[in-house]
């Protein structure tokens, strides 16, 4: 006799083989599609595989499809968020991560005790304002080309974050008809 145990089914594996459903991988079947062009009643029906995209049943699903350069924000534009977020976002970044160095500075030297939650909350805080910074840069800049906006940027900020919740809305009522 062996003093060996049989191996045990791991603890993922199925207790049965099931056989797998394969209607996910099978292609569709190929519809049979006559030639419009032939005039013969005798001539074989081609067949054509379905298209990708489905055909449209009604009005309601003939939308128009927008390309990916309408939909892109330009190149102005994205330049301007950009540098709005790094400065809105970098220096609260930088100066959360200055309060590490700083409150290492002041703690070797014995300039100052405190706790070290102090540090936490300080530094979680400025972390914060830089999260809030990338919104505000984002929202902050004008979304219109031509249109440079103000250095502080509350007047397009109140329109963009209008242009937002418009959007929000119109989803919320589009899938609350669906």
């Amino acid at each position: 006799m062996s003093s060996e145990r049989p191996s045990a089914r791991p603890a993922f594996e199925p207790k049965k083989n099931r056989k797998k459903n394969n209607k996910a991988t099978s292609k569709p079947p190929v519809k049979a599609v006559s030639d419009p062009k032939s005039t013969k009643s005798d001539q074989k029906v081609k067949a054509t595989a379905p298209s990708s995209q489905p055909q449209p049943q009604n009005s309601k699903d003939t939308k128009r499809r927008y390309t990916r350069e309408e939909t892109a924000i330009p190149e102005k534009v994205s330049q301007r968020m950009l540098s709005r977020m790094v400065v809105l976002a970098g220096l609260p970044l930088l100066m959360g991560l200055a309060t590490f160095i700083g409150s290492y500075f002041i703690i070797t030297q014995d300039l100052l005790v405190f706790p070290h939650t102090v540090v936490v909350m300080i530094s979680m805080g400025f972390f914060g304002l830089s999260v809030v910074g990338l919104s505000y840069g984002v929202l902050s800049a004008s979304w219109d080309e031509e249109v440079s906006g103000s250095i502080v940027g509350w007047q397009e900020f109140k329109l963009n974050l209008g242009r937002m919740q418009d959007g929000w809305k119109a989803a919320r009522q589009k899938n609350q008809k669906n």
